[in-house]
């Protein structure tokens, strides 16, 4: 007779090497009234069979994603081959491709949901709040060895969750208003009773356990469905990273993608060198999560269990620094520089402020902005 444990074991299939993969959402909106288009499934049927584009939870909504790849130059590469193909399509149906994580004025429509049981099943569980879904993000996956370090590193990771999310923040509109966050999609997403901010585990037997009570309660079928911020991927053997608004461009993206790849490589690192990993207690990482989606770039965040605080971008001027000799050796270091040039030039939400300012509130204007940004 096999022990309980054992029937709730969860392989995790283990990555030999850091590898990188990511999903970035993007929107379809007409070319000339700007709204959203519900024309995902046109142009996937047209794009052939290609496993590089995935439908979503919106028909207005395709997902462009990398194979398994060794590097960040080598995943942007892979991304940008996918949307020299899908481009073409998207603009000869008189569409635009549209990447923020909220768009400025648009609402929800039942007509948006993609024909799909369990999409369905979300909406019809989540009522009202599930019909406010209409948001967009990139997840990034590092591949990690041993599902004995996946808790721990996640757990960590934790403490950088508001410098990911400060640096992404790009949804400061909703239905046509200016919300006053830098990321209204964080705060929307958390609302779904299985999204938002990760248990503090530290052993796979832990994350074993939760998966076994969440589906003898019937609040989830498959692990899929545990839409944590950061999870692990066991099919994968990886851990997905799911903290990002919706990026508009590809040179943001890649210092993202850098930065992700290196944070979690340098914990994996730590862990076989014999450190203990940082942590911070959950209600410091859940007040920073509310900084960095309220104020962005100007969050005074929490550093450490000492409570000590620090202004997110000083924090992330070290957090570059001592992560140089890591992206050297993963060959990211050109796409993690990229990091500064963000928070210099003006993050996402904060261009998108500027540009409705500049034309009187027209928010038409930001979707322009936003789908120019796109440079291929």
């Amino acid at each position: 007779m096999s022990s309980p444990q054992a029937d709730r074991h969860i392989d995790f299939a283990g990555s030999p090497r850091p590898t990188v993969g990511v999903e970035w959402e993007f929107a379809l909106v007409d070319a000339h009234t700007r709204d959203l288009t519900n024309q995902a499934t046109a142009v996937i049927e047209e794009l052939g069979d290609n496993p590089r584009v995935h439908k979503e939870l919106l028909r207005n909504t395709v997902e462009i994603v990398t194979g398994i790849c060794e590097t960040v130059p080598e995943a942007m590469d892979d991304l940008r081959s996918t949307l020299l193909a899908t481009r073409p399509i998207v603009r000869e149906r008189g569409m635009e491709l549209f990447c923020a994580g909220t768009h400025p004025f648009a609402t929800w429509s039942p007509d948006s949901l993609t024909d799909a049981p369990r999409y369905a099943e979300l909406i019809k569980r989540t009522q009202w709040w599930g019909r406010q879904m209409l948001i967009w993000g990139v997840h990034v996956h590092v591949g990690v060895r041993s599902a004995h370090k996946v808790m721990a590193i996640i757990t960590s990771l934790l403490n950088h969750y508001p410098h990911l999310l400060a640096l992404s923040a790009s949804s400061p509109f909703w239905a046509g208003q200016d919300t006053g966050y830098a990321s209204n999609r964080a705060m929307m997403f958390q609302q779904l009773p299985t999204a938002g901010l990760p248990f503090h585990f530290q052993t796979w037997t832990e994350w074993e356990n939760f998966v076994h009570d969440q589906k003898k309660t019937g609040i989830i079928d498959h692990m899929n469905e545990i839409r944590w911020d950061i999870r692990p991927s066991p099919h994968n053997g990886t851990v997905e990273i799911r903290i990002f608004d919706g990026v508009s461009n590809l040179r943001e993206l890649s210092a993202l993608v850098a930065l992700t790849q290196c944070l979690v490589v340098d914990l994996d690192r730590r862990l076989d060198a014999g450190e203990p990993l940082p942590t911070m207690p959950p209600w410091h990482v859940q007040e920073n999560k509310w900084r960095a989606a309220r104020y962005g770039l100007d969050a005074i965040i929490i550093q450490d269990a000492d409570s000590n605080e620090r202004l997110v971008t000083e924090d992330l001027e070290d957090l570059l620094n001592r992560l140089e000799p890591v992206a050297a050796s993963l060959h990211c270091a050109d796409e993690l520089a990229h990091v500064d040039d963000i928070w210099r030039d003006g993050a996402s939400y904060q261009r998108q402020r500027r540009i409705a300012e500049e034309h009187d509130g027209d928010l038409l204007a930001v979707v322009d902005a936003l789908v120019a940004e796109l440079d291929i």
